[in-house]
């Protein structure tokens, strides 16, 4: 089952963070993971297999003055759980996904990965993304 994220998927969510970024700290921080689920502009969602969740996705919603003033989507931190990586259950979570963006009204959907491995590329233009559509650039702060 695909689902908005609540209050009480905050574990989980760690959980999968902590394995898309191993090297990180674990989040702890509920008050930034709480402002999130409250958001009308994200949408923090989880996809449930027998009760657990097993993967997560985070659609920014971008207020927009052109287009019709119509927003566009951006997609994040794409996980599923290592131990379900395979199964296509990232192809379900990804079509929900859209389905949401297209829901709220969007335009477009936009999504980067840092993955070099075209494992990864392959799995995002069978769901629907191309490579060919924009140029992405990355700005990080000095230091």
């Amino acid at each position: 089952m695909f689902r908005a994220a609540g209050r009480g998927d905050f574990e989980a969510i760690s959980r999968l963070y902590h394995q898309l970024h191993p090297g990180e700290p674990v989040l702890t921080d509920r008050a930034d993971f709480d402002r999130i689920v409250a958001s009308e502009f994200f949408r923090l969602c989880v996809l449930e297999v027998d009760g657990e969740v097993v993967a997560t996705t985070y659609l920014n919603l971008v207020p927009n003055l052109t287009r019709g003033s119509r927003p566009y989507g951006v997609v994040e931190n794409v996980v599923v759980d290592e131990s379900r990586r395979g199964t296509g259950l990232g192809k379900q979570l990804m079509a929900a996904t859209l389905q949401a963006a297209w829901d709220a009204g969007c335009y477009k959907v936009m999504l980067m990965t840092g993955s070099k491995r075209e494992s990864t590329h392959a799995f995002y233009r069978a769901c629907g993304f191309s490579p060919d559509a924009k140029q992405a650039y990355l700005a990080r702060p000095p230091g």
